[in-house]
């Protein structure tokens, strides 16, 4: 008995010993049974690392290309092995792509029969090549052992397994190496981004932004493909936590077939589920999904895995060859795979669809039409019809005091029909998102409270307008305070309103993009209105120079006057221009989410 604690003993002063001089330069011979770095720590159990190789059978004397890729790594060890007998010795010796990166080590009898790191420098992938011996077994598996950092890595990452002609065909992969469950579902590791060559001719795909490309790291991708009684179901996109498309009957969650790529720790989750309302998703007890994959690289979480198109064993679970809505959403998990709610609100198609007829290529949208409706309105109120009232009426009374329309002041009906437009479109706008909603909103903050607020001063400030005592009333000076009080209130508190607006998750405006424009709108305004009052006070300064001059008083105060009408008419075209370009980028950017 004191045989083994004594071998336990020397074996832990040997790694320990080891440890404190680590393996930087790869000198790493003392590993190559047991391929584990004596590091001080356990190893993880699933990798984020893979393996690939060029061709899937050899022959003595062949060249096999290996790649090994993932995540940053500061070390590797390579191996070939039988692959019927995974710890029996290294099989064949290999030949390097890069002297700067890699280095041959001899492990046992076999020269060249291991690959190393030179150096702790951080890498993304190395290329080496096996050269397949003359006694070669029948089938052959590659490992590798990864070190992310001193105390994070791991051991004998397998890779595929190729064979020679006369053997039996590899159950591997070649783009992926794979590890089997307690539920005895075979879950492989994927080597590459996800291909969209195939969308609208034999995927049907769904892609955020429209047109990505799934190897970009901004990329939202989900695709279904037919496999005669099945669908092989694709999904990528940015996340460190969780990615998820659910099936529903309607653009609300609740009902709804759902299916999630869950990260814990480095290891990705996928399940089905079952939405009920807004609460938690519910796993199913027994998973049907076959051919699990995953992958994590630079920030993308990507997961694929197969599902039988109707699965009547299931309640829960909806049949694929029917049109459903679709969501796409992400968000973070936290520690033992729990999900957290999605910041940002999921994508949905815009109708439904099946997955499994007419392949297409299409996008989704994270804001639900009638909130975009809403925002373009309330935009075009108070960015346009509001701005250009106000400025027409504070600056154009003189210039259009003796133009008509209709009867009525020139500056006067347009002030007027201006601000009855803002109006009209306020109040459409308004109950849009109450009909989107069916009802009051608990989660946007402080922006439905100003919103009833700004409704409230705009409904009331044309009914007060229409009390407005004659021009010579006594009382008629308290009117036009009221009536510009209101107004300036309501436009700033409009201007808040829609600064809280932007940021809120129905909407989906890039941030900080949409923040920086708003400032610029304001400063816009703000600028036209301080230049229009200095160009006033000049030229009433003007007028009265002249007056007190007494010369060529009449014919000099008509030049001063057709002087500020011509400047005026000249900043309010470009107001108006001004005003129009920043409604059109908003415009733009409501239209992309």
């Amino acid at each position: 008995m004191e045989l083994p604690g004594l071998a336990f003993a020397v074996w832990m002063f040997i790694c320990f010993y080891a440890s404190m001089h680590s393996y930087p330069s790869g000198k790493v011979r003392e590993a190559c049974t047991s391929m584990i770095p004596c590091h001080g720590s356990s190893p993880r159990l699933s990798p984020e690392h893979t393996i690939a190789v060029n061709g899937t059978e050899f022959k003595p004397g062949d060249n096999i290309e290996v790649l090994l890729s993932g995540p940053d790594f500061e070390g590797f060890f390579i191996q070939a092995r039988d692959a019927e007998h995974l710890d029996s010795p290294a099989v064949g010796s290999f030949m390097l792509a890069d002297r700067r990166l890699s280095q041959l080590l001899t492990c046992g009898r076999t020269k060249n029969s291991a690959v190393s790191h030179t150096s702790k420098a951080k890498k993304k992938n190395i290329k080496v090549y096996w050269i397949a011996p003359g006694d070669a077994p029948r089938r052959v598996q590659f490992l590798a052992t990864v070190v992310k950092k001193y105390k994070i890595f791991w051991v004998k990452i397998p890779g595929p397994i190729i064979s020679q002609p006369n053997a039996l065909s590899p159950t591997t992969p070649l783009h992926a190496t794979s590890v089997a469950l307690s539920t005895s579902h075979l879950v492989s590791y994927l080597s590459k981004p996800f291909d969209a060559s195939h969308c609208g001719s034999m995927k049907f795909c769904i892609r955020n932004p429209s047109n990505c490309d799934p190897e970009s790291t901004s990329c939202f991708f989900l695709s279904f493909q037919q496999e005669k009684s099945s669908v092989f179901i694709e999904m990528s996109g940015p996340s460190e936590g969780y990615l998820a498309f659910a099936l529903s009957h309607d653009q609300w969650m609740g009902g709804d077939d759902a299916y999630l790529c869950v990260n814990e720790d480095h290891h990705v989750h996928v399940s089905a589920a079952y939405l009920k309302g807004r609460s938690p998703p519910v796993l199913d007890s027994e998973n049907p999904l076959e051919d699990v994959s995953w992958r994590l690289v630079d920030g993308v979480l990507q997961c694929s895995f197969r599902r039988n198109t109707r699965l009547p064993s299931y309640k829960a679970r909806f049949n694929l060859d029917a049109s459903y809505y679709i969501f796409l959403a992400d968000g973070e998990a936290s520690e033992g795979g729990l999900i957290h709610k999605h910041r940002r609100q999921p994508l949905i198609t815009n109708g439904r669809y099946n997955v499994t007829g007419l392949p297409q290529d299409i996008g989704g949208s994270r804001s639900p039409r009638l909130i975009k409706a809403h925002g373009v309105l309330m935009f075009v109120a108070w960015i346009t019809t509001v701005s250009i009232g106000v400025i027409v009426a504070r600056f154009f009374k003189p210039v259009w005091s003796h133009s008509f329309l209709f009867g009525k002041e020139m500056w006067f009906q347009i002030h007027r029909m201006l601000m009855l437009t803002t109006v009209m479109l306020t109040s459409i706008s308004f109950v849009l998102p109450f009909i989107y909603r069916g009802g009051w909103s608990q989660q946007a903050g402080f922006h439905p409270y100003l919103g009833c607020t700004v409704m409230a001063l705009t409904i009331f400030q044309p009914l007060m307008a229409g009390f407005r005592p004659s021009r010579h009333a006594p009382r008629r000076p308290l009117f036009n305070w009221f009536h510009w009080s209101t107004g300036t209130t309501a436009r700033i508190l409009a201007v808040v309103t829609m600064f809280l607006g932007m940021d809120l998750p129905a909407l989906d405006l890039p941030d900080p993009w949409d923040t920086y424009t708003m400032i610029g709108f304001v400063a816009w305004h703000v600028g036209i209105d301080v230049l229009l009052e200095i160009h006033s006070y000049c030229l009433i300064r003007k007028v009265e120079v002249i007056e007190d001059d007494r010369v060529q008083i009449l014919q000099s105060l008509t030049s001063a006057e057709a002087e500020g009408r011509l400047f005026k008419q000249i900043m309010l075209t470009i107001y108006v221009c001004g005003n129009t370009v920043f409604l059109i980028a908003f415009l733009v950017a409501i239209s992309q989410t």
